[in-house]
């Protein structure tokens, strides 16, 4: 089974001095990089990481659903 194509929201928070990556569809998902694309390329891991997790403990794995309100007015 592939792996599921998840969104994911990058953003800055001055709070932390860097920019957050996080999935709304996996709960607590999220990573911190010092660039926007440090922040995707460890919220890939931790993405992977969780799903695997999920998996080895039987856990329901969710599918897709979060759409930015962009995208819904969109269709």
């Amino acid at each position: 089974m592939a792996t599921p194509k998840y969104h994911i929201n990058v953003f800055f928070s001055t709070e932390d001095k860097g920019f957050i990556a996080d999935v709304p569809d996996l709960k607590y998902c999220s990573a911190f990089g010092e660039t926007p694309e440090k922040a995707l390329r460890e919220v890939m891991i931790a993405m992977r990481l969780w799903l695997e997790t999920a998996k080895a403990a039987g856990k329901r794995i969710p599918k897709p659903r979060y759409r930015p309100a962009i995208y819904q007015a969109a269709s």
